[in-house]
């Protein structure tokens, strides 16, 4: 976890990297609540019989589920205090490299890319490599959008 102690902190942070998190096991029984969430029930990712005989050789977690997880991996990794809320701004740039193997470890690592003043507050760019254990390429990587809205002054 990397803790800045305001704004200015962070912006000069610009180009280091934070992280990585912990890692995390991606579960089938995941993967089943987020088909069913998102009503995206792919064979190659719910039908593990099936999927044993497909181009994976096994299920895969969905591209969004490991997109989705990024506001947790934040949340080891970054931390900016002297502000009244961080909120998701959105993204930049998604890409899928690789599958995530159901049952494979994940974690994430991030780059802090840019910090930019705006009317409502400061926007942060952080780049998330979402690394698979064992694995030279990423799963995902994204350029994830925060706005750090400035506690109001006295």
């Amino acid at each position: 976890m990397r803790t800045f102690v305001n704004i200015q902190e962070l912006k000069a942070a610009v180009g280091e990297k934070v992280g990585p998190t912990e890692w995390r096991t991606v579960t089938q029984e995941q993967v089943n609540l987020f088909a069913d969430a998102t009503d995206d029930h792919q064979w190659i990712h719910v039908d593990v019989e099936r999927a044993k005989e497909g181009p994976f050789g096994g299920p895969i977690a969905h591209g969004y589920l490991t997109l989705s997880l990024l506001p947790s991996f934040m949340d080891e990794m970054v931390e900016v205090q002297g502000i009244a809320m961080g909120v998701n701004y959105g993204l930049n740039k998604v890409r899928f490299p690789r599958p995530v193997p159901v049952g494979a470890r994940i974690r994430a690592v991030g780059e802090l890319i840019d910090v930019k003043g705006t009317p409502a507050g400061y926007l942060s760019n952080l780049k998330i490599s979402v690394e698979v254990e064992g694995e030279k390429r990423a799963a995902c990587i994204a350029e994830t959008l925060s706005l750090y809205v400035p506690a109001p002054t006295e």
